[in-house]
Formats: C-alpha cells, structure tokens, sequence
C-alpha cells in the first residue's frame, strides 16, 4: 500500500508540473492579450508534433529538439498575435471566438498531416531508479526534473529581467504600463510567444510518456483552465499549488479509485474551492 501511495504522488508531481506550466502559459497569454484562448492547449500538441518531428526525423537529442521546438512556439506566437489576436486587442468576446476557429484550424492541419492514429515517440531513457522499494523510470524521472528545471527558469525571466518586469507590469495594468514607457507592440508578441512556448514544451515532454496525435490538447487545456480557477486568476504561487493539488489528487484517486472518480473529486475541489474563496486559493478579492 504504501508502495503504491508513493508511486502514485511521483505521478502526481508529474500531472501537476505538466499542468502548471500550461496554466502559467494560458494565464501570461491572458494576462497580456485579455483573451481566453482557447488555442492553448492545441499550442501544446504541436510543440508534441515538433518534438516528435525533431527526435524521430531530424535525429536530434532530445534536450535540442525541445529547444527548437521552444524557439518555434515564440515565433508561431508572434505570428498569431500579429494575424489573428491583434484586430480584437479591445474585444474579449471576438478574440475568445477566434481562439475557437484557430484551435480548429490547428487542430485540423495536424489532422491533414500526421493522420487521426496516435504516434509513438522513440525511447529516450530505459531503466528505472530504485529509492529502496520505489522505483521511478527514468524517463519520468527526465520529464519531471526538465520540468522543474524550465518553470524556474522561466520564474527567474520573469522576477528578475528587463523584460520580465516589464510583463508583469502589463498584465497588472496595461495603461499605467504604457505610461511608463512599456513598448506595447514588442510585449504583446511576446507575452503570447512565451505562453504558447510553455504550452509547447509541456507537450514535447509529455509526448515521450503518452505518445501525440492531433486530439492530444484538449485535457492538458480544460485543467491549465482549473489550475487558473483554482489558484486564483494571475497568482503564480497560487497556480503552483493548484497544479501540484491537482495532480496529486487525480494521480491517487485513479490509482485507488477510478480515472472516472477522479474526475469527479475534482470537479467537485472546483465548486467546493469557489464556493469558500471565489477569487481562487491564492487570488485576491476584488474589492
């Protein structure tokens, strides 16, 4: 039992870093643009495809493809928020419906190109690492401390750079960030840049453990939506918490209940977390 429990929380650290980054992704892209896309979580199966491409095709390390692939999400990014975000910077209902048609785009164009039938991606690591009657595979292992190792990173970008300071004061307040002489129409493309290339490199180091077809975006989406909901709307901390919660409590309803139970328990941590704190776990009350 306790064999399992254990197994089960590596599992969930797993899911919730996954989920925090998709989560940290959509709520950047929001924060700086006001639109909900709902394109992210297509923005996460290609960054799969790009992996994919890079490892199996190109023959590239895998720590190398995942770079290409993050260099090519924030150039795509740009390129959407130039093509299709921009024209609805001051309508958040056009923007939202956009999103929609690009995800259907995107979603369709991979369906042209790689077919409905889910790929396998090549092995990266075998074995597995032993903590006494633990035993982790390496190649979660992998996923989890790359993982780690992009979210400070990307933490570190955004608490002590030029640029990172610049974004937060964009998403805190778009008029007084301009006022003090934010260029608004480098941050907006890249705001949305880095939020599509979190969601793309959560997708290529997920795609080793899950494989990658082109219908691979919309779970990681709908829970990135849950962590925001959970953590409170542009609380990083709070969206941490959320995401590793989140994980932790699918990860060991599953293994001792149901995939289908914990669906509900975390519905149900929605409403209930709603219900006691409607600005989210670590939001703050609008006054």
């Amino acid at each position: 039992m306790s064999f399992l429990i254990a197994q089960s929380i590596i599992n969930g650290v797993i899911l919730g870093t996954l989920y925090l980054m998709m989560a940290i992704g959509f709520t950047l892209a929001f924060g700086v643009m006001r639109i909900v896309n709902f394109a992210h979580g297509e923005f996460y199966m290609i960054g799969a495809f790009l992996t994919l491409i890079g490892v199996k095709w190109l023959g590239l390390p895998f720590p190398a493809a995942l770079v290409v692939t993050v260099v090519m999400a924030i150039l795509l990014g740009g390129l959407v928020e130039r093509f299709v975000f921009r024209p609805f910077r001051a309508d958040e209902l056009s923007g939202m419906i956009a999103s929609l048609g690009l995800a259907m785009i995107l979603q369709h164009m991979a369906l042209i190109i790689f077919g409905p039938d889910p790929q396998s991606f090549p092995s990266l690591v075998s074995g597995v690492y032993r903590l006494g009657d633990l035993i982790v595979p390496k190649s979660r292992a992998l996923t989890l401390g790359a993982g780690v190792v992009i979210l400070l990173a990307f933490y570190g970008f955004l608490m002590h750079t030029r640029m990172g300071r610049a974004l937060r004061a964009l998403v805190q307040d778009q008029e007084v960030a301009s006022i003090y002489g934010v260029r608004l129409e480098i941050m907006y493309p890249l705001g949305l840049g880095l939020g599509v290339a979190l969601a793309a490199v959560a997708g290529g180091l997920m795609a080793p453990l899950f494989g990658v077809s082109p219908f691979i975006g919309g779970t990681p989406l709908l829970k990135a939506f849950i962590v925001v909901i959970l953590g409170g709307l542009g609380s990083i901390p709070g969206a941490a918490l959320a995401a590793i919660l989140l994980g932790l409590i699918e990860s060991l309803t599953s293994s001792f209940v149901s995939a289908s139970a914990a669906d509900i328990v975390t519905f149900a941590l929605v409403v209930v977390v709603l219900l006691v704190r409607p600005s989210g776990l670590m939001g703050r009350a609008e006054a």
